[in-house]
């Protein structure tokens, strides 16, 4: 399975609730906080919806 490392780039802030609830998910609540995620397509959905509030890398 691939590995992503998910990183918060931006603020929750003055976003949508299902955002900060997806970010909460994810376990990014700090900006610059990374986590790392097996690539399912449920954190792939979750990625796609927050997309421009991380940075991803795969591993």
């Amino acid at each position: 399975m691939k590995k992503v490392v998910v990183t918060k780039i931006k603020s929750t802030i003055n976003r949508p609730q299902k955002q900060k609830r997806i970010m909460e998910a994810l376990g990014l609540r700090k900006i610059g906080q990374s986590r790392e995620h097996v690539l399912t397509p449920q954190i792939e959905g979750m990625i796609n919806k927050v997309k421009h509030l991380v940075k991803i890398e795969e591993i």
